[in-house]
């Protein structure tokens, strides 16, 4: 059949609309964010990454019981967790993420090992999410070591019980008590027969905090259980569960080396080529309720130009990101750096850059503790 012209001519119009729909559902769907599922992992010691810088761990190794997590892209859930063991002897398993290296298995740019005495900071982040139908402990796990190990089992390790749930207890007897990082905790050592243990206590749980882990370093170093030229190996966040356990979470974790003198820099951490860098910080704040923008004006004070800096610093609880502009920060929340853009890259000695940003806040308003430029020190001006 012959179409009439004014018909052919609807037709190549209908046709168009159609295929300038089907490009912007095309245009549409590219710009949707990839989902990315979940991965379980079951198996005894199954590992895998998120972030592209931390490992998760399944790290199942005092039961044959099946243990079974769902790592997500912020941390990790436990989603069973059969059997039990003894509440008088070691956990059944240690669900974790870590910065650094266990058992020859090194998180992706990991700085560490790294020698005590050339790092400046370690500053980490973690979120819990507990159970009351459970025995367990949710604890940081610190390794430190004479030599740069990346396998086997270090000579020390510290312990950070953020909570327990049950009659149990950390390896040895408790020697008293101690204020590190502004919190109180019961202090106990002891030696489970591989290793050395010094572990800390909290009197009542503690949900989510920002720290910084060279605080709990320096208290094995003052009882001498390590010395400034031993090495820190991994920064480890998880749980130690003797029954039960499903429903346990850590829903966020970030940890961070920063690193002094010619030391390199892992996961957001740097160094200076050349030197340390002598530098100062003002940081300006407007507040109001809930939100906040601050302007953050980084000083050169020494006599050496530096190319490509990151200020590094901790937003405290329950202060969040949510824009910045002249840098990008990154992540959100917890041990954070601001990274410098193309165009303000460089700071000649003597010379500054400005950067800010905008977030929110929960509870009383506060500024950050502490700054780094490239790994070292900075005033505050």
């Amino acid at each position: 059949m012959r179409l009439l012209p004014h018909r052919l001519d609807t037709a190549r119009g209908v046709l168009c609309a159609l295929l300038t729909a089907l490009a912007l559902v095309a245009a549409f769907l590219a710009a949707v964010p990839t989902a990315h599922a979940d991965t379980q992992i079951c198996d005894t010691y199954g590992t895998t990454t998120i972030q592209g810088r931390y490992v998760v761990q399944n790290n199942r190794w005092g039961t044959n019981a099946t243990q079974c997590i769902t790592v997500t892209d912020s941390g990790f859930r436990i989603n069973r967790a059969d059997g039990s063991v003894a509440t008088n002897g070691a956990p059944k398993s240690y669900p974790s993420v870590y910065n650094g290296c266990h058992y020859t298995n090194c998180s992706p740019g990991t700085a560490l090992p790294a020698r005590l005495d050339t790092i400046s900071s370690a500053p980490t982040s973690i979120s819990y999410s507990y159970v009351s139908d459970a025995v367990y402990d949710a604890a940081y796990d610190i390794w430190l070591d004479p030599t740069a190990r990346k396998d086997g089992v270090n000579r020390t390790e510290i312990m950070v019980w953020f909570n327990k749930v049950g009659p149990v207890q950390p390896v040895g007897s408790q020697t008293g008590t101690a204020t590190v990082a502004g919190r109180s905790w019961q202090v106990w050592s002891g030696n489970n027969g591989s290793n050395n243990v010094l572990s800390f206590v909290a009197p009542s749980a503690i949900s989510s905090w920002t720290f910084d882990v060279m605080d709990f370093v320096q208290q094995a170093v003052s009882r001498q259980l390590a010395s400034s030229n031993w090495y820190l190996t991994s920064v480890q966040a998880g749980f130690e569960p003797w029954q039960n356990g499903t429903g346990l979470a850590v829903t966020s974790f970030s940890s961070e080396i920063r690193t002094g003198g010619n030391g390199g820099g892992g996961n957001g951490g740097g160094g200076n080529p050349g030197g340390q860098t002598a530098c100062s910080v003002t940081y300006a704040t407007n507040v109001w309720a809930g939100g906040f923008t601050a302007d953050v004006t980084v000083r050169n004070t020494g006599s050496t130009a530096v190319n490509g800096w990151q200020l590094g610093f901790t937003l405290p609880s329950g202060q969040r990101v949510t824009s910045a502009w002249n840098a990008t920060v990154n992540p959100s929340s917890g041990a954070v750096t601001a990274t410098a853009l193309s165009h303000n890259a460089q700071l000649a000695p003597g010379g500054s850059q400005t950067f800010g940003f905008q977030g929110t806040y929960s509870g009383t308003f506060a500024a950050p503790g502490a700054f780094t430029l490239n790994g070292n020190s900075c005033t505050t001006a």
